[in-house]
């Protein structure tokens, strides 16, 4: 790990292989031998014991978490052309899906405190006469977004509600997993997720048996025979090789998820007295802190004094999606403005943040940040 002297990243994935690598070693080498290497007995022992994690009936293993969102809105049947509403800020797939998928974003505004969508911008949207036929919440960070009200508002309109869940793994409000309150929850497992594979893959989680079924059917061509499509379908499987890597770290995730609120907390000791914005916790919530995000009004000089001092810094996400040059004027916006998400891409910066961070790191970054202030 990086020591005094050396450069602290901002993520590290190749650390999460080296904590387990004997038993990543041992996982991979069974699937090889065992000569099943397109979906089969690993995939669904995953399918199994993540879905069972989460706290759901079915699990849908699917090669990408930008593939479970495509995917998920393909099987909610919702009609060609019908709006999603998501947040602004967001990862540019949970807008990539809602275009794959043949429906039309609408990007509304953020809660400042939380990232995530904000009521008030839902509200207003709806207000306005739009006919919405889903809401994509997504869970940033690691902290839950505002189901208690969102969830009340998609149900008014008759829309259903999925779960961008692809930086919450273990994450909870209330007691209860997040992934297991919407219609359907779509995860990445991206190398630097919270639980995360070697690779992409991904998967589409859900209570209700008739939709499992239609995703396991559109995940392979939309077969119910073998080689014979009974609906349009696509390729998109999770790989078995991932499936076992996901199963031997999804034993150690919570531990992981611990050790990350552990540095959160050393951060928000350390910097309590900067005037940086730090993260707030959703009461009631349980934050697993995907990122550690923190804001400042000066935060590309901030940014650039702690990459000079050999700290590795990020941005998630630069520029909203509304103002990125392939979606700029051509999608709905929210009727009240985007200067929150606006605002947000500004001022925010991730520090290093994975589970296999030193103490003696954390000190490191603290004191460095406090130096470029």
């Amino acid at each position: 790990m990086p020591t005094r002297g050396r450069s602290v990243p901002q993520a590290a994935p190749l650390a999460s292989y080296r904590a387990v690598r004997a038993r990543i070693d041992r996982a991979v080498a069974r699937v090889l031998a065992g000569g099943s290497y397109i979906l089969g007995p690993e995939v669904e022992a995953f399918e199994r014991e993540f879905a069972g994690y989460v706290g759901c009936r079915h699990a849908v293993g699917v090669a990408s978490g930008t593939d479970a969102l495509t995917l998920a809105l393909r099987a909610l049947q919702l009609p060609t052309g019908a709006t999603v509403a998501t947040a602004a800020h967001t990862a540019v797939a949970t807008v990539a899906a809602i275009e794959l998928a043949g429906l039309k974003p609408l990007l509304l505004d953020i809660d400042p405190a939380s990232y995530t969508l904000a009521p008030a911008a839902l509200e207003r949207a709806l207000a306005g006469g739009r006919r919405i036929a889903a809401v994509i919440v997504v869970h940033l960070y690691g902290q839950a977004a505002d189901l208690e009200a969102l969830l009340p508002l998609a149900r008014r309109c008759g829309a259903k509600l999925i779960e961008d869940c692809a930086q919450c793994h273990g994450a909870a409000l209330d007691g209860r997993r997040l992934g297991g309150f919407g219609d359907a929850a779509c995860f990445s497992f991206y190398p630097t997720k919270n639980l995360g594979a070697f690779g992409d893959a991904g998967a589409v989680l859900t209570d209700d048996d008739n939709l499992a079924t239609r995703l396991r059917e559109l995940r392979e061509y939309g077969w119910r025979d073998r080689y014979v499509s009974a609906l349009p379908g696509m390729n998109t499987r999770l790989d078995p090789l991932q499936a076992a890597v996901l199963r031997v770290k999804l034993t150690g995730l919570d531990r992981a998820n611990a050790r990350r609120n552990t540095i959160a907390a050393r951060y928000d000791r350390g910097l309590a007295r900067t005037g940086l914005g730090l993260p707030q916790r959703r009461p009631g919530a349980t934050h697993v802190f995907h990122q550690y995000v923190l804001r400042s009004a000066a935060r590309d000089r901030l940014r650039a004094a702690l990459g000079r001092a050999g700290i590795g810094t990020a941005v998630h996400y630069p520029v909203p999606i509304h103002l990125q040059p392939a979606y700029r004027e051509r999608l709905a916006l929210d009727p009240g403005g985007l200067g929150e998400s606006e605002r947000a891409a500004r001022e925010i910066l991730s520090l290093p943040m994975f589970p296999e961070l030193a103490a003696a790191d954390v000190a490191r970054v603290i004191a460095a940040v406090k130096a470029s202030l």
